[in-house]
């Protein structure tokens, strides 16, 4: 399993799911994209987030369920597009939302005045205009209708960021949808037992439906 952290945040946020899915003898790697955790000194774009999410996948012995939270889903989705061969399936928490078009780019714009005028620029909130002018252009919707690969999607029912399930539903009929109560954009802290169950029921999903290897038979 790989797992991708949202905004301003970083690999630490999913401590409670590498602590669960170790113990039940499911190797997961958590990475730091550009801009966040020990990649803090690296400017975000969406090709460098892909480098490394490919990174992390190419160490993993077997295709990986590939899991993203918020920006991280976006990501994460954007990388299942491009390479879906590499990956088994993969799981959408607080990133139900299409964001292409002008609220985006009026967001990125304010964005980067508040920042400026702030002083905010000298840490780390460069990320957040950087972020959306990385994906300024990006439909999860176009990847969602063209994907072949089983997915799950996971948000708190508090979380302003699940504006169009029915639109992510309808654009890929068979992803599964899990509403945790409750729990805000954040459901994996929030609700990390509720969150560690739908990781590991997909897990299991995919293990049922794994292609059982050729056995070789014995000659007489």
């Amino acid at each position: 399993m790989v797992l991708v952290h949202g905004t301003r945040t970083s690999s630490a946020i999913w401590s409670a799911q590498v602590e669960a899915m170790r113990r039940s003898g499911h190797p997961t790697v958590a990475v730091d994209l550009p801009g966040h955790g020990t990649r803090t000194h690296e400017r975000f774009t969406l090709d460098g987030a892909l480098a490394v999410i490919d990174d992390a996948v190419a160490s993993c012995e077997e295709p990986p369920l590939l899991v993203g939270l918020s920006l991280g889903g976006y990501t994460a989705l954007a990388y299942a597009g491009r390479h879906e061969d590499r990956v088994a399936g993969v799981v959408l928490a607080g990133c139900s939302t299409e964001i292409r078009g002008k609220p985006v780019s009026l967001y990125r714009r304010a964005a980067h005045h508040v920042t400026r005028w702030l002083g905010l620029g000298k840490g780390t909130w460069h990320v957040v205009t950087d972020m959306l002018t990385a994906l300024a252009g990006y439909s999860p919707l176009t990847d969602l209708r063209r994907l072949p690969l089983p997915v799950w999607l996971v948000n708190g029912a508090r979380d302003p960021l699940r504006l169009d399930e029915r639109r992510y539903l309808r654009a890929l009929p068979g992803a599964r949808l899990t509403v945790v109560r409750r729990a805000g954009h954040d459901v994996n802290a929030h609700a990390p037992a509720a969150f560690n169950r739908v990781l590991l029921d997909a897990l299991h999903e995919l293990a049922a439906h794994a292609p059982v290897p050729a056995r070789r038979s014995a000659l007489a």
